[in-house]
């Protein structure tokens, strides 16, 4: 009787550490939260190796239930994503200096297919010699890439947004057409947003020009949305 009852008890204690194992697997990874190189900042940190490289270190916070990360950094002026593995916080890259560049952390844990990405941070990496530096592309705010939009009085609003760490964004070209490659439109425009007149059932391209009172210039990626 009693050589049942341990038996009965084992089963029950395997079992039981076997859901506990499970519903810890379950649980999703957390998001990372950046810390360096600051957001909307020129990088002044790092190994220069030569004049068009340098080393930076990306640090950021440990995320909960977390066991590894992916750290993705792009290059805003090619569009040439270079990624890392870790288990650490923090990646040292080689990357080219007198360029602007987005990255951000993937989560991951292990026996979960979740991921949780934390928010995109923007630097420029410092130049030699540089005064003063271009803005950063400008990015959209609506319509969103490939969005179906309803047009009201035959007009859609595009809104984006520009950023510059020298804070002097001059103004603004917009590239517009139902071409792949949309030609000038609008120039000199001032603010962050231009209505357009549209038709239905049609797709619109668009790209931003972003200038600043020191004459450097920076191109967007090409937009498109398409009107119901």
């Amino acid at each position: 009787m009693k050589k049942g009852l341990y038996t009965i008890l084992t089963v029950l204690i395997i079992v039981g550490c076997g859901k506990g194992k499970k519903n810890e697997a379950s649980v999703a990874p957390g998001k990372a939260e950046l810390k360096s190189p600051a957001n909307n900042e020129v990088c002044e940190q790092g190994d220069v190796i030569s004049n068009t490289e340098s080393k930076i270190t990306l640090i950021w916070a440990a995320a909960s239930n977390t066991d590894s990360y992916e750290v993705n950094v792009k290059n805003l002026k090619d569009g040439t994503t270079t990624s890392a593995k870790t288990t650490d916080t923090k990646v040292q890259l080689t990357l080219s200096r007198n360029t602007p560049f987005s990255w951000s952390v993937t989560s991951r844990a292990s026996g979960n297919a979740a991921t949780a990405t934390s928010n995109i941070w923007k630097f420029y990496n410092s130049g030699p010699s540089v005064v003063n530096y271009a803005p950063f592309p400008a990015e959209i705010v609506s319509p969103e890439m490939n969005e179906k939009v309803n047009a009201a009085n035959a007009k859609v609003t595009l809104v984006w947004t520009g950023k510059d760490v020298d804070n002097d964004i001059s103004h603004y070209d917009l590239y517009w057409s139902e071409s792949t490659s949309p030609a000038l439109f609008k120039s000199n425009i001032t603010q962050n947003q231009f209505d357009v007149d549209v038709t239905t059932a049609k797709t619109y391209y668009w790209q931003i020009i972003t200038h600043d009172k020191s004459g450097n210039t920076s191109v967007s990626g090409v937009f498109s949305f398409v009107v119901k």
